[in-house]
C-alpha cells in the first residue's frame, strides 16, 4: 500500500484512530498534527485542493481518501481486491 498522510489533532478520537488503524494493518504512513505544525482547515484544503470541514483528513500517496470513515472503507476495499 502507498504511503499514508494523515493530516489531524491529537484530541480528535477520529484521528486516533486512523493512525491506530496504519498501526495494526502495517500500514506506512506520516501524521501531521496541524496544532504542532501550525496549520489551520484552510491550509490543508489548500495542499488537498477541497474545502475542509473536518479532521482527519487522509492521502495515500497523492490519492485523496477523505476521513475516518472513508479511511476504513477505503482500507476494506483494498483488503477485498488483495484477497
Amino acid at each position: 500500500m502507498e504511503h499514508v498522510t494523515i493530516y489531524g489533532r491529537s484530541s480528535c478520537g477520529f484521528c486516533v484512530r486512523a493512525r491506530q488503524l496504519c498501526e495494526v494493518k502495517g500500514i506506512p504512513f506520516t501524521y501531521v498534527d496541524m496544532i504542532e505544525e501550525g496549520m489551520s482547515k484552510a491550509d490543508i484544503a489548500e495542499k488537498i485542493g477541497r474545502p475542509v470541514h473536518t479532521v482527519p483528513q487522509i492521502l495515500a500517496g497523492e490519492y485523496y481518501i477523505g476521513g475516518s470513515d472513508e479511511f476504513v472503507r477505503y482500507l476494506s476495499a483494498q483488503e477485498a481486491r488483495a484477497n
